[in-house]
């Protein structure tokens, strides 16, 4: 097949920057999505100033929605989004062919780009990683964020892999969920200053940033997208002193996140009102230890630096 890269190229993406935020998908009493509190959780990050949002991915329990909840879900995106902040589509599958189907899906519903995953479970080679997301490029006119996290994938996603996949513009960035600041140094004078690097771990974004990152995709923006707002602005105004300290605000909800990715996040965000805190099973909702780390940690973050403050 001919691909779609060479007659199309996509814009460079200058949007993709700054803390983007991996939206949860929130659930009824009945256990159904709640498209009403999907669109206020959406909106709530657009009139935040966020330059996109992420849904069906990580936060948003992709895995277990079906593929008309999916369907739903993109199109309360960009409904709400009305071109304020792009939307970005979890689109990854260990099947190419599903993984382009969810392609195809997101691009007819309007969303701006896709994420997609390194294929997880079957273990495949570089190579096949590599043939992988050249055949979703071949299928779409969408920007193709590359997503590598392999403590959930097994396989990560190799430089020399992301580099070659770089060459062609139809891959915009990558978000890399390693934690591994070193790689961003090895990465970046081997790709195209167009291709978008973004830290996936919260715990190292700040990390990331200084050392030349262009964002993060970020479970914990939902919680304070305001003060993520202000780290990263400081960060590029060569404040990093204002930025540390106000990361380190961040750190014990970060650790909470991190563990229990993404029922802790439902928790923090139903002690602001904001949402239940169901998740689908096999996810199942914290202990009353763990809440009761969460209740500390918001308290922690609850001061005239967060505008959305719950009381300690």
């Amino acid at each position: 097949m001919k691909s779609l890269a060479d007659p199309a190229p996509p814009a460079p993406a200058s949007w993709l920057a700054g803390y983007i935020p991996d939206i949860p998908t929130p659930f009824d009493d009945s256990g159904a999505v709640d498209l009403r509190v999907f669109a206020g959780l959406c909106e709530r990050q657009i009139t935040a100033g966020v330059p996109a949002i992420v849904v069906c991915e990580t936060a948003g329990e992709a895995s277990t929605l079906t593929p008309s909840e999916r369907e739903t879900i993109i199109g309360a995106a960009v409904e709400t989004a009305q071109g304020r902040a792009r939307v970005i589509a979890g689109a990854g599958s260990n099947a190419t062919s599903r993984a382009i189907e969810l392609t195809r899906q997101a691009a007819a519903l309007g969303a701006d780009a896709v994420l997609s995953v390194v294929p997880y479970y079957n273990k495949p080679m570089q190579t096949g990683i590599e043939a992988h997301f050249r055949a979703i490029a071949d299928s779409t006119t969408l920007p193709i964020i590359l997503h590598d996290i392999p403590s959930r994938t097994i396989r990560e996603l190799a430089d020399d892999t992301i580099v070659r996949l770089a060459g062609s513009r139809r891959f915009a960035g990558l978000r890399d969920g390693t934690g591994d600041v070193a790689r961003l140094l090895r990465l970046r004078p081997r790709l195209p200053t167009r291709f978008r690097l973004l830290s996936g771990d919260d715990a190292t974004a700040l990390a990331f940033l200084a050392c030349g990152g262009d964002g993060a995709i970020s479970t914990i923006a939902n919680v304070a997208p305001d003060l993520c707002r202000v780290i990263f602005s400081s960060g590029r105004q060569g404040r990093w002193q204002c930025a540390r300290y106000l990361q380190k605000r961040l750190v014990p909800l970060t650790t909470c996140l991190a563990r229990e990715n993404p029922a802790a996040l439902k928790y923090a965000l139903s002690l602001l009102g904001m949402i239940r805190a169901d998740t689908r099973l096999p996810l199942a909702q914290l202990d009353d230890a763990a809440k009761a780390d969460v209740e500390r940690a918001m308290a922690f973050i609850a001061d005239e630096a967060l505008v959305d403050a719950v009381e300690a």
